[in-house]
């Protein structure tokens, strides 16, 4: 990932727009990360890629509570309290 100063990204902020079409890219301002600029395409696929995960996880924890037991049920009697 390529690394530019805030003063940088300001005084060239075009040549920061083109860049940040290949890859991402990282903005420091006094020695501290500051925002990443990306493609709307990364951003959608960072995005989709979390939602996707996200169900993924749900998936395995329903598999494994209703593999011990918990029902629909039991678990809208856990949530009455």
């Amino acid at each position: 990932m390529k690394t530019i100063s805030a003063t940088d990204a300001k005084q060239r902020f075009a040549a920061l727009i083109d860049a940040a079409q290949r890859e991402p890219v990282r903005v420091r301002r006094q020695n501290r990360d500051v925002l990443i600029v990306m493609s709307p395409e990364d951003y959608d696929r960072m995005r989709g890629a979390n939602i996707d995960e996200l169900d993924r996880l749900c998936q395995r924890v329903s598999e494994q509570a209703a593999a011990r037991g918990l029902t629909d049920n039991i678990l809208a009697d856990l949530l009455k309290d």
